[in-house]
Parts: C-alpha cells; sequence; structure tokens
C-alpha cells in the first residue's frame, strides 16, 4: 500500500516507512541493474516481458497480481542490507587502495599518482567523522616504500623509466612526503609490527560488537584472577595466560624459542617479561629474564636503517644496570658466553658450594657494545643542529659508566682462572673505553672519569685501572699498555692509533710522531678493515695540526698532503658521502658508507683543515717558485698540486674582488708575498676568522707573521740574488723587520742547503754573492730552448726507429743513386764496396732543398761503413 494512504503521522512510522522505500529503492536499482545485465539473454522472454507491460493498462497496473504479492512476501522474508555512509566510504576506500595495489605491479605511476589523489580526497571525509582507518596507514606506508624501491632500482638500473611514469613517481615523491608527515606515528607504530598494527583494528571494531558478553566475562575473570598471588592476562582468543614464579623458565623458553621467526610479536614478548621480571623471586629467575629482556630489546631494531628509540634505548640501559647490580651483589652466579643451559624448566638449578660458580649463559661484553652501537647510530640520524642531538649526547656519560662498569665485571671474572674467561672479552671492553676518551680533551675525560667513578659503588676495584687515577693521560696510556701486552692484530693497532691521536691532540707532536714511524702502521695500513683505516686518517690529519701549531710548517703539510691533496677529506675521514656525478654506487654501497660516518660530536673540522693545509702549502710553494723562476736549472718540483692549480685559476681572474672566503684570503695573501709585500700578506693571513677555533689563536697568529717574514726573506733572495754583488744584513733586517742574528741565521741555511750562491761576511756583516753561478733571463731561456730542441730530437728519433724498425737512412733519398739509400746502398746497384756510400749516406745538399740524413741512427749507419 503506498504510503499516501497511511492514517498514522507517528515518527515511528514515518521513519520505518523512509527505510522500507529506502530498502525498495536499492532493490529497485539492484533489478535493474540485473536487467541490464542479462540484456544478452534469449529473446523469447524478452518478447513474453513485453507481451505482459503491454496487457496491464488503465486501473490494472495500479494493481497488484498474485505473483508480486508472493515475491514481495518472499522478500520482505529476507534481510535488509542497510549500509551507512560510512561503510561505503570504506569501501570506496577499499577499492582505491586495491587500485593502487594493482598499479605497482605493473610499475603504472601515472595511475598511482592519480590515485593518490583521490585516496587522500576520500580519507578526508572518514578522518573528521573519527580516527583515521588503519588501511589508509597500511597503504601510505607500503607506497612510501615501493617508492623508494623504484627510485634505488632507478639509481643502478640502465634503462630509464617514460616520461609519463616518471612524472608520476616525482608527483608522487613530493606528495607522499608531505602527506605522511601528519601520520608519522602511525606508521611508525605500523613498521614496528605490521600484523599487531592491523590486529588492534579488529580488536576495536569487532569485539565490542559481536561478543559483548564475553568481553564483559575476560574482564570479570581478569579481576578475579588479579587477587590471586601470580597474575593473568588475556591473549588472543580469549584465553587466560597466567603466570607465577613456578613458570617463569616455561614461559621465557617458549619466547626464546620464538625468536628469529616470523610474525613474532616482540612488543608483546617485551610486555610478558616485564611482568615476569615483577614476579621473579630469586636472583637465578631475574639474572635469566634480563638476559632475555635486554635481547629482545635489542631485536626491535633488527633493520641496519633503524636505529634504537630513545625510550627502548634507556630502558635496555637500565635494565643492563639491574643485570649487573644483582650480578656484583650474587658472585656465586657469573654470567659466561661459554656456560651451558640448564635444561630443567620445571625446578630451579641446585645452589652452588662454596667456592663453586653457577653458569648462566649469556655475554656482558655484548650488552655494552650493542649499547654503545645503538647510540651511535642514533647519533648519525639526528640532526646535529638541533637540541635533540644535545639532549642524546648526554646519554653518553651513562654509557661510559656502564662500560666502565662491564670491565670491572669481566676483570673480575679474569681473576678466577676456573671460569677460564677468554682474554679477548675483556680486550674489547678495554677497547670501546678507550674509544671514548682518546679524542676528548683532557678537561672533558678527567670531569667524565670522575663522575663515573662517583656511581660505581665503593666495593668495586679495577685492576687495569685504579681507582685514584684521574688524569687522563695516565688513563690512555694506562689502557692502551694494556692492549699492547695482551691483544695483537686490528684491536692492537687501532690502541696504538687512538695513543698517537690523543699525544697528538695535546701537543706532543715529537712523541706522536715516533710512535707513528715506529708502528710502520703507514705499510700495513690497506690490510685492515675500513673503520681502522679511517682512524688512521684522522690520527694522520691530526698529527699534522698538531705539527702545524708547533710551527713546523713542512712536517705539517707533508702530513696532511695524502689526505687533503686528494679533495676527498670529507670521505676518507667519515664526515659524510660524497655522491660524485657520474659514479656508479649500487645503493648497498651507499647505504654501508652511511653507516659507518661519524657522529657529528666527533668530527674534525673541515675549513680548519684545509686552511692549514693551503696556509702550509703556502709558505713552501711561493719561495720554491721563486727558486725555480731565477734558476731554470733546477729541476722542476711541485708540492702541491692543489694549491697549484687553486693559484693558477686565481692568476687568470681579470678582475679580483675582496677575499671572501679562506681560500680567497690564502691566495691573495700569496700573490702578495710573491710580490715582496709582506705586510700585506699577513694582514691576509690573520684576518682569517678560522684562527679563533684553535687553542691560544694569538699564538697561531704570532708564529705566522713570524713564517711569512722568514718566507719572504728567502724569497726575495731567490729572486734579486742575480742583481746584487754584496748586500748588507741590516739591509734585509730592516726591510723584513727581523733581527740581523735571524736574517744571518736564514742566509747560513740557505748556502748550506746549496739554495743561494754566496758568502755570508761576517766581519763586514754583508752577503757576497759569487758571480757566474746565476743565470742572466736570456741564459735562462736559451737553456730551456736547448733543453726542449734536444728532447724533441730524441722524440723524432724514437719515432723513426720505431717506423724503419732500427734501419738507418730508411728515408735518405739519394739524388746520384737514384734510389732510396740504406744499408745496401742504392737500388741502382752499389754495394757495401763501394766508394761512393759514404756520399750516399751522408751525400751533398741536393740543389734547392734540404736532405734528411736519418738522424743519429743516419750517421751511425755512415760511421759504420
Amino acid at each position: 500500500m503506498s504510503r499516501f494512504f497511511h492514517g498514522d503521522s507517528s515518527s515511528e512510522s514515518s521513519s520505518s516507512d523512509e527505510e522500507e522505500l529506502y530498502s525498495e529503492g536499492e532493490e529497485a536499482e539492484a533489478a535493474d541493474s540485473d536487467e541490464d545485465s542479462e540484456e544478452e539473454s534469449g529473446s523469447d522472454e524478452d518478447s513474453s516481458s513485453d507481451d505482459e507491460g503491454k496487457a496491464k493498462s488503465g486501473a490494472n497496473k495500479f494493481l497488484k497480481s498474485d505473483d508480486e504479492e508472493s515475491e514481495e512476501s518472499s522478500d520482505e522474508e529476507r534481510p535488509t542490507l542497510v549500509k551507512s555512509a560510512k561503510d561505503k566510504r570504506f569501501e570506496e576506500l577499499e577499492a582505491t587502495i586495491k587500485s593502487i595495489e594493482n598499479a605497482e605491479k605493473i610499475n603504472d605511476w601515472a595511475h598511482i599518482s592519480s590515485e593518490f589523489d583521490k585516496l587522500n580526497r576520500q580519507v578526508a571525509k572518514l578522518v573528521q567523522s573519527g580516527n583515521t582507518p588503519k588501511v589508509y596507514v597500511k597503504a601510505i606506508a607500503d607506497l612510501e616504500d615501493f617508492m623508494n624501491e623504484t627510485i634505488a632500482k632507478q639509481k643502478v638500473s640502465t634503462k630509464k623509466m617514460n616520461a609519463t611514469n616518471a612524472r608520476g613517481l616525482n608527483a608522487v615523491k613530493q606528495r607522499i612526503r608531505r602527506n605522511n608527515k601528519d601520520f608519522t606515528k602511525d606508521i611508525d607504530s605500523y613498521r614496528e609490527d605490521k600484523d599487531a598494527f592491523m590486529e588492534s583494528e579488529d580488536e576495536e571494531d569487532v569485539a565490542p560488537v559481536e561478543k559483548p558478553k564475553r568481553s564483559r566475562k575476560a574482564a570479570a575473570a581478569l579481576d578475579d584472577l588479579a587477587d590471586d598471588e601470580g597474575f593473568s592476562t588475556v591473549g588472543k582468543g580469549g584465553k587466560t595466560l597466567q603466570f607465577t614464579p613456578e613458570s617463569i623458565l616455561k614461559n621465557l623458553r617458549t619466547i626464546v624459542e620464538s625468536r628469529g621467526r616470523k610474525n613474532t610479536d616482540r612488543v608483546e614478548q617485551i610486555r610478558v617479561m616485564e611482568k615476569l621480571y615483577e614476579v621473579a623471586q630469586t636472583p637465578y629467575q631475574k639474572i635469566r629474564v634480563l638476559l632475555s629482556l635486554v635481547s629482545t630489546r635489542f631485536d626491535l631494531t633488527s633493520g641496519a636503517a633503524n636505529f634504537m628509540p630513545q625510550e627502548q634505548w634507556k630502558l635496555a640501559e637500565n635494565e643492563f644496570r639491574s643485570l649487573l647490580d644483582i650480578l656484583h651483589a650474587n658472585p656465586q652466579m657469573v654470567v659466561l658466553e661459554n656456560a651451558e643451559e640448564w635444561e630443567d624448566d620445571e625446578k630451579p638449578p641446585p645452589t652452588p658450594a662454596p667456592g663453586e660458580y653457577l653458569r648462566i649463559p649469556g655475554s656482558i661484553v655484548s650488552f655494552v657494545e650493542r649499547l654503545d652501537d645503538e647510540l651511535t647510530r642514533s647519533l648519525q640520524h639526528i640532526d646535529p643542529h638541533t637540541a635533540e642531538y644535545i639532549e642524546r649526547l648526554s646519554d653518553e656519560a651513562v654509557l661510559y659508566s656502564n662500560v666502565v662498569r662491564g670491565m670491572l665485571y669481566v676483570e673480575m671474572l679474569a681473576r678466577d682462572t676456573k671460569l677460564e674467561t677468554p682474554q679477548e672479552s675483556i680486550n674489547r671492553v678495554v677497547m670501546r673505553r678507550l674509544e671514548h676518551v682518546y679524542f676528548k680533551p683532557s678537561a672533558v675525560v678527567n670531569t667524565l672519569e670522575e663522575k663515573t667513578w662517583e656511581d660505581i659503588p665503593g666495593h668495586l676495584e679495577s685492576n687495569v685501572t685504579p681507582r685514584g687515577s684521574v688524569d687522563s693521560a695516565v688513563l690512555v696510556r694506562t689502557l692502551c699498555t694494556y692492549l699492547y701486552q695482551h691483544s695483537e692484530g686490528i684491536i692492537r693497532a687501532r690502541a696504538m692509533l687512538c695513543h698517537i691521536y690523543f699525544l697528538a691532540l695535546h701537543d706532543d707532536y715529537y712523541r706522536a710522531r715516533d710512535m707513528m714511524l715506529m708502528s710502520h702502521l703507514q705499510e700495513t695500513i690497506n690490510n685492515f678493515d675500513v673503520s681502522t683505516q679511517i682512524l688512521y686518517n684522522r690520527t694522520l690529519v691530526q698529527v699534522g695540526l698538531c705539527a702545524f701549531r708547533a710551527g713546523l710548517i713542512y712536517e705539517a703539510q707533508n702530513s696532511l698532503q695524502e689526505i687533503c691533496g686528494s679533495g676527498r677529506q670529507k670521505e676518507l675521514l667519515a664526515q659524510g658521502v660524497m655522491i660524485q656525478r657520474y659514479s656508479q654506487v649500487s645503493p648497498e654501497q651507499e647505504r654501508l658508507e652511511r653507516q659507518r660516518q661519524l657522529p657529528f660530536h666527533m668530527h674534525i673540522n673541515l675549513e680548519l683543515l684545509e686552511c692549514v693545509y693551503l696556509t702550509s702549502s703556502m709558505l713552501l710553494e711561493i719561495p720554491l717558485l721563486a727558486q725555480t723562476g731565477s734558476s731554470p736549472d733546477i729541476k722542476r718540483r711541485i708540492i702541491s698540486k692543489t694549491y697549484r692549480r687553486m693559484l693558477e685559476y686565481h692568476e687568470r681572474q681579470i678582475f679580483t674582488g675582496p677575499p671572501e672566503n679562506t681560500r680567497d684570503h690564502i691566495m691573495q695573501a700569496s700573490k702578495a708575498l710573491a710580490a715582496g709585500e709582506w705586510k700585506k700578506s699577513i694582514g691576509f693571513v690573520q684576518s682569517i676568522k678560522i684562527w679563533d677555533l684553535m687553542s691560544e689563536p694569538e699564538k697561531i697568529k704570532q708564529m705566522l707573521s713570524g713564517q711569512v717574514q722568514e718566507e719572504g726573506l728567502r724569497t726575495y733572495l731567490f729572486t734579486y740574488a742575480p742583481f746584487y754583488d754584496t748586500l748588507a744584513v741590516s739591509t734585509l733586517a730592516s726591510m723584513f723587520d727581523l733581527s740581523e742574528r735571524k736574517v744571518a741565521a736564514v742566509i747560513s741555511k740557505m748556502i748550506s742547503h746549496e739554495e743561494l750562491g754566496a758568502a755570508l761576511d761576517q766581519v763586514n756583516s754583508a752577503i757576497i754573492f759569487r758571480k757566474g753561478v746565476e743565470l742572466s733571463r736570456l741564459q735562462s731561456l736559451a737553456l730551456t730552448l736547448s733543453d726542449k730542441a734536444s728532447g724533441l730530437m730524441e722524440s723524432n728519433e724514437r719515432i723513426l726507429e720505431q717506423r724503419t724498425q732500427g734501419t738507418a737512412n730508411a728515408f735518405d733519398r739519394n739524388a746520384q743513386g737514384g734510389g732510396r739509400g740504406g744499408r745496401g746502398g742504392g737500388r741502382g746497384g752499389r754495394g757495401r764496396g763501394d766508394s761512393r756510400i759514404g756520399q750516399g749516406g751522408q751525400g751533398g745538399r741536393r740543389p734547392g732543398g734540404t736532405q734528411f740524413t736519418g738522424g743519429a741512427l743516419g750517421g751511425s749507419g755512415a760511421i759504420r761503413a
């Protein structure tokens, strides 16, 4: 019956009518769609349906037939499916996600780009009405991973993507990173444990609707069980998991056996072990739980690209500290790597007799190394110019305290020979401690040591580093000496490099240099691993900086030449990845390179390093250029190719403005020093602001001023010596603002090294130059021309010998013989006995031209004949 004939106007009737109409409308739409899909059915059915439609006319078409009534009654008996607007939106969202997944299979980025925009428009309406759908979080996280894989493959692949796909990929790349920032927390949760993240949605959506009674019962059972001695947890399917002190070992075995398996919920395992630790009563149970708990926390970040979150790292550090407290309080229980596991989970192991030990399998040293590695990896991924990096760096003091406590525990085990503690374990933890102090200034190390020993209980002592030794130099020397005596191979080499680095950092150049030379590491460093080679490069650079601070310019330039002259300082010191333009670096190699990068607080200032290197090169190269310019007979020698290229490029500039950076300052200073304007050169060098980063900058500037004055004097003497017969020492002293004694010392050194052809008259305090030794400009050019001509002749002779295969006079055209001259004479029949062979070999000139005689080879043939 039509709704217009209803007399009841209540809200219930109206709402029920609306629902009925809504359902009937949907059914009509479904029927229409069915009819459209069945248009290709038989023609008889179509014609019969048309006849029935025509038969009903007039009032009869408003009346229902018996068949329609029976169909309507059967439809009313069926359950009608009424979808809300939210469900419809969810279906549309899932359809779009499915379309994106299909496009990913064929790598159709143009389609993915359009569908991704559509997906974001659809999810905007759902987010307004509630939480973000987890299927959407899954979709955008998987899409971002797929995009990163595609980009990585494109870098390596030789086949390029077509233009349409490339535009779609770039569009998705720009939009997805901006879009995913709003869902970072959900994406991280999904990537940590995908199955748990998606299952939580089912529990939230399904549990309250389908089984409300069961959830209440489970909650009531949980409350009842909580009053008992143990505690209980409801797992999947509503099963109650109960933990008691007696079941701790059994539950631990279950967790350990599931380690490494697929779809293992590590977060749930950690939660279970935390409750097991609360229930544990004996020290043995606590030790076993803590060993498994710390290991499982480290398993949360199994990927090399990830790093451990700060919260998880601090929890692992607290648990490791608790483990050491329990072990120190119960010395009869020891954790050893080579211990056998207790197999019986039903009962605890027996209490050891006096003098005996209960051995528990585990590794304290591995925990120390993993904590250290995770902190380093975390510092690598944090922006060093933010407050977050400073906050994270503060955890290093806590870590150092744990390293020292771990070292004390391993030392305690090593005291008893029955435990057979391997020496390598002690070496590893001592090396970790050394690597935390070797690059720090003395004041920082002293403060760190004081705070560390304050946190360590008073009854714990160390045989390697006693409690009273706070001096940093003594500490580093003690740790290195221990490793020299008890280790070999790579650990010993690293200890030596750390010791040299520390000495160079604290201005003990000569000891650092002697240790570096006696170690002979420069001969074998290529056989070591990459991290040790990086440490060697850092040590070499630090020795060079130490020599520069001591005023030893030549030694500083020699030490820095290998690293700074290559132009790859950043890469060689592990302070950044240099992606070259045409280099074929695979994503795996790039990932390994990034893993080796040092944290920012361990970096050596590259700008300061370049400034020191260029300044040292300037002080050596400018006098050398003046010497070779005035004496061409001296073989040309280049000390620094990098500096020479920069200087030549600067000289080619038509207009040079005021210096802006470090390189400009040094190039301008070089130009002024070569022209004899040493005061201007000092001004350029001292105006470099980078010197303020060094300790005692005023002392450094004063040292540089003296060096520039001396090298200015040497440059002047090399340049103008040919124009002087005698020169008073007092004149030079006034020109360069040096004492006469210093000038005399510099000149005597130049004479003794045969750099200057002169004699020093000490009576008259003058320099007497020897004439005839220095060449004039014309003589120098003549010598240069003769050298080039002789070189050209030699090259011609070599080419001739190659072409003639050693045959003399092969190209000698003899006009008298009418043929080619050779060893057998001309082709006219003259042999070796002919008296005119000499004329054929060296023959007279043909009129109107010159004759090629075959060079030296031709002459030798003639002499032999």
